[in-house]
C-alpha cells in the first residue's frame, strides 16, 4: 500500500477513535444530573441523549469545525509528517481522555484534543507551524480563540447557573412538593437540549481534524467539511455517549453538590445555551468546564456551604494541567512513532 495512503487511512480511524472516546469520556457529564435527579433511569437517559446527541453534528453547522482546523499549520510540512503529527495528537488526547476517565475526573476532551495537537507540532516544526492567534488581526483564531473559550465557558456556566437557579428558585418557593414529578419530565426537553448542544459542538472538533487529514491527504482540494464527515463523528461520538463512561456521574451528580429535580433541570438549561451559544460563534467549549460550574453555581446561589468546594479545587487543578499534559502525551506519542515512518 502507497504509504500516503497507509497515513491517511491510519489518520482516518485515529480521529473516529478520538471521537468515539470523546463521546464515551464525556457520556457522564450530558447524563449525570438527570439520572442523579432520578428523571429517567441510566438506560432511558442514554437513549434520550443517543439521538440528540446524533443530529448535533448533523444540524449544528462547521463553525467549531472550522476553528479546530486552523489551530495549526500543516501544509508546509511533507505530506507524511503532517498526518504523522496529527495521528501523535489525537492518540495524546486519547490517552490523556482514558487516564482522566479511569480517575473518575471530568476533564475536557476538547482541550485535550488541542493540547495533544499543538505538543506534537512543536516538536515536529516548532512554533512557526502553531497558530496562536496573537496579536488578533480583527478577530480571534486559533489557539487564542480556543484559550478564550477556556476560561470564559465555565465563568458563564457559574454566573448563568446562579442566575438561572435564583430565578427558579424565587417561582416554585411556595410550590407543592409534587412540582418535582413536573420538573423531572421537563428534564427530557432539556436532557435532549443539551445533548444536541454536546454533539454539535464536541463532534465538529473531530469532523476539523478528518477534514484536515483529507486535505494533508490530497483527497479533497480544501477546507470544506464533507456530509459523509459529518455522519462519520456523529456516528462515533454517538456510539461514545451509548457506551458511557459512568465513572464521572457520582462526580458530578453528587460529588459537587447534591442534585434535585429542580437544580438537574437548571443545570442542563445553563449549559445547553451557553454550549449552544458557544458552537453558532465557532468557539469549541468543555462540556465538562460547563455542566460542572453551572452546579457549583447553583449550589452557590442556593446554600454554598454545601458546595464541596475541595471536589471543584480537584477539578478546576485538572483542567489548568490538561492542556500542557495533552501536549506532553502529543509530543511522546510523535517521538515512539517517528521511526516507525521514516
Amino acid at each position: 500500500m502507497d504509504p500516503l495512503l497507509w497515513l491517511t487511512l491510519c489518520a482516518v480511524l485515529t480521529v473516529l477513535l478520538f471521537d468515539y472516546t470523546n463521546g464515551f469520556h464525556d457520556a457522564a457529564n450530558v447524563v449525570a444530573t438527570v439520572i442523579a435527579s432520578r428523571a429517567m433511569s441510566p438506560a432511558m437517559a442514554v437513549s434520550v441523549v443517543g439521538v440528540f446527541e446524533f443530529l448535533g453534528p448533523l444540524l449544528g453547522g462547521t463553525a467549531v469545525a472550522n476553528t479546530i482546523g486552523g489551530v495549526v499549520d500543516l501544509a508546509p510540512l511533507p505530506r507524511p509528517l503532517a498526518l504523522l503529527v496529527l495521528v501523535s495528537g489525537l492518540l495524546g488526547a486519547i490517552i490523556w481522555n482514558l487516564i482522566t476517565w479511569w480517575k473518575g475526573i471530568p476533564s475536557s476532551s476538547s482541550h485535550g484534543l488541542v493540547g495533544g495537537l499543538v505538543g506534537a507540532v512543536l516538536l515536529a516544526a516548532g512554533s512557526g507551524h502553531v497558530v496562536w492567534g496573537w496579536p488578533p488581526e480583527g478577530h480571534l483564531v486559533g489557539v487564542a480563540k480556543v484559550l478564550l473559550a477556556l476560561v470564559l465557558s465555565p465563568v458563564l456556566g457559574f454566573v448563568v447557573g446562579y442566575t438561572v437557579h435564583k430565578l427558579s428558585h424565587l417561582l416554585t418557593r411556595a410550590a407543592h412538593p409534587r412540582i418535582n414529578q413536573k420538573l423531572r419530565l421537563a428534564q427530557y426537553v432539556t436532557t435532549a437540549a443539551l445533548a444536541f448542544s454536546h454533539g454539535a459542538n464536541d463532534a465538529q472538533k473531530s469532523m476539523g481534524v478528518l477534514t484536515l487529514v483529507l486535505v494533508l491527504g490530497g483527497f479533497i482540494p480544501r477546507f470544506e467539511v464533507p456530509f459523509w464527515v459529518m455522519l462519520a463523528c456523529a456516528t462515533a461520538i454517538t456510539a461514545g455517549i451509548l457506551s458511557g463512561g459512568w465513572r464521572i456521574v457520582r462526580t458530578l451528580g453528587f460529588a459537587v453538590f447534591k442534585v434535585r429535580p429542580l437544580h438537574a433541570l437548571d443545570s442542563q438549561l445553563t449549559s445547553g445555551l451557553v454550549i449552544l451559544s458557544a458552537s453558532m460563534m465557532g468557539a469549541p467549549v468543555s462540556t465538562s468546564h460547563v455542566v460542572a460550574t453551572s452546579i457549583m453555581g447553583i449550589g452557590a446561589s442556593e446554600r454554598p456551604r454545601r458546595v464541596h468546594w475541595g471536589k471543584a479545587g480537584e477539578i478546576a487543578t485538572t483542567w489548568l494541567i490538561t492542556l500542557p499534559a495533552s501536549a506532553a502525551m502529543g509530543a511522546l506519542v510523535l517521538l515512539a512513532l517517528r521511526p516507525w515512518v521514516g
